[in-house]
């Protein structure tokens, strides 16, 4: 251990002496504090505080990464080329006690600059937020949207009705020879099954739509500070003159409408001209959930306000599970994940590989991790087919790199207010590090150990 803890410091003596190194510290530390006073995002108070919070992480992960891809690269690298190693070799340090080292002291580099950074825009947040001259709306909404972690239920479709619809379709299609021909049945029914479910969704003027939610378990619903969000966007098939829709909305047991019976919970309103196009939510008292766990939501389209047909899209029922501080703590550890990632593979590849071609290598893994999800998303529209072929080749390749986008974004869980929960960011580290990662490390120490790191020459 203590031939490890001696490698490590001197790795991380050598990377703090390194220019890149110096220069991405500069960065952070002058431009972390210039974006929080500089960037204002839509106006509003929560939209700074999103604005910041959004581009100060993305920019700490960027230039961090990098730095991690620069001295894993090179630590291993420099050694063998300028026979430094020769030094370390002669001493009672086995090889695999080296690289432990090596790794030990880049993840020690990522520890202290990652916690030194996001400790400067965890405390600029709540810099801005205590010193920003906003409106008490304004606050109420920055508390109840940003500082918070929720969790979300999103109202679904039936799949199975909108595929029997879509099929019932086709068949008429068929018989009347509207069918082109040509025209693959794989195809028809995609394009059947969107209609049907664009007809699911759609709300024309002087009709009401209704969604149910079912088990959503608050621990005390009573308390007037415990909320429910609604979050939703609206689309329409005409473009009202000032772009807005007047939404009516109803939250709480709807069932009490039906069934004429005394209410036993609130049923609350909800009434506003918004824009087309643009998220928003409103929130209401907890106690509007039933004791089952039944939540209903009800849109009535007012032919005298929306002369438009409309259609409430990514409707979604959040709940708070915690609070701002440990969700934040959780994305910055889904960073350092990637930076653990990235050393490992920069430490693995330098044992046998070049300076600049690991470089090159880790850097596309980088920019294929931040588009793996758009890649495998794209591999399953594909034609059956091209789809077979590559899910075959390219995909299970795509597996073996890292995940950086998507729900392994740790930015969508800040700005939206969202909760990363701890069992996510425990498989997210299993999969990444304790198993793809762990694979590429023993595969270096197996080629640095079997490595000849000099010749003798008599």
């Amino acid at each position: 251990m203590h031939s490890i803890w001696a490698v490590a410091q001197n790795t991380l003596a050598q990377a703090l002496r390194m220019k890149i190194a110096v220069v991405i510290i500069l960065l952070l530390g002058i431009l972390l504090p210039l974006m929080s006073v500089v960037m204002e995002g839509d106006g509003t108070l929560l939209g700074k505080l999103q604005t910041f919070t959004s581009y100060g992480l993305g920019l700490i992960s960027l230039l961090l990464c990098i730095l991690t891809i620069a001295v894993s690269a090179f630590t291993l690298s420099s050694d063998l080329k300028r026979k430094h190693i020769f030094l370390i070799v002669t001493k009672p340090i086995r090889r695999v006690e080296y690289m432990l080292g090596k790794l030990l002291g880049i993840l020690l580099l990522d520890t202290l600059l990652l916690g030194l950074f996001s400790g400067v825009v965890y405390g600029s947040v709540l810099f801005v937020y205590q010193t920003a001259k906003a409106p008490a709306e304004q606050r109420e909404k920055a508390e109840a949207e940003f500082f918070t972690a929720r969790l979300g239920i999103k109202a679904q479709l039936d799949k199975d009705q909108l595929a029997k619809q879509a099929l019932a379709r086709y068949k008429e299609l068929k018989e009347a020879g509207q069918i082109p021909d040509g025209m693959p049945y794989s195809r028809v029914m995609s394009e059947l099954i969107g209609q049907e479910s664009m007809k699911a969704r759609k709300v024309d003027p002087g009709e009401v739509k209704e969604w149910e939610f079912q088990n959503i378990r608050i621990k005390n619903t009573s308390d007037p500070n415990t909320l429910l969000f609604v979050r939703y966007k609206y689309q329409v098939t005409v473009t009202p003159p000032d772009e807005k829709v007047f939404g009516m909305w109803r939250v709480g047991d709807i069932r009490q409408f039906r069934s004429g019976s005394q209410f036993r919970t609130p049923v609350y309103r909800y009434e506003e001209a918004e824009s087309i196009r643009t998220v928003h939510e409103f929130y209401v008292p907890a106690n509007a959930l039933a004791e089952d766990g039944f939540l209903g939501i009800a849109f009535y389209n007012n032919p005298a306000m929306n002369q438009t047909t409309v259609i409430p899209e990514e409707l979604e029922v959040l709940y708070r599970t915690g609070t701002f501080t440990e969700n934040y703590f959780r994305a910055v550890l889904m960073i350092f994940i990637r930076l653990m990632f990235l050393a490992i593979l920069g430490l693995s590849l330098s044992t046998w590989l070049s300076f600049p071609v690991v470089i090159l290598i880790c850097l596309i893994v980088f920019l294929a991790g931040l588009t793996n999800g758009f890649i495998l998303d794209a591999i399953e529209s594909l034609p059956a087919a091209a789809g077979v072929v590559y899910k075959f080749t390219i995909k299970p390749l795509l597996w073996l790199l890292p995940q950086f986008d998507g729900a392994y974004n740790p930015n969508r869980y800040i700005v939206d207010g969202r909760t990363m929960r701890w069992m996510f960011l425990a498989a997210t580290l299993g999969i990444t590090v304790c198993i793809k990662g762990l694979l590429m490390f023993l595969a270096g120490i197996l080629i640095f150990s079997r490595r000849e790191v000099a010749k003798a020459v008599v």
